[in-house]
């Protein structure tokens, strides 16, 4: 299956803009598109998982202990931390790699650093 990113509203969104002007194929929804201001990590977990959707963050304080607490009930798609201090062009273009050279159910239940 093919891969469909989710940003959530602590990511930077000039990576999701960079990611789609790299590959414009690929499915990467914003956060405002998905109405996630405001809304608590497990909530946005909730949303993605429930849209097949693998989460983007910079979030690693706390993203990290919400998954785990989303994984004790149900599957995810997966989460991707962005390192912070990292040129967004490189992180945009790991999304695209990973996006291409791999697929969804890789990813399943799977939390891992951008760039790998």
């Amino acid at each position: 299956m093919k891969i469909r990113f989710q940003a959530d509203a602590d990511l930077n969104q000039k990576i999701v803009a960079a990611t789609i002007r790299l590959q414009p194929d690929i499915d990467f929804r914003t956060a405002t598109a998905a109405g996630l201001e405001g809304i608590e990590d497990l909530g946005v977990l909730e949303i993605a998982a429930s849209d097949g959707r693998i989460l983007v963050t910079h979030d690693k304080s706390t993203m990290p202990t919400n998954f785990a607490e989303l994984l004790s009930r149900k599957q995810s798609p997966g989460v991707l931390l962005a390192r912070r201090g990292v040129k967004l062009s490189k992180v945009a273009e790991e999304l695209v790699l990973i996006a291409e050279a791999s697929e969804a159910e890789e990813w399943i239940n799977r939390i891992a650093y951008i760039p790998l």
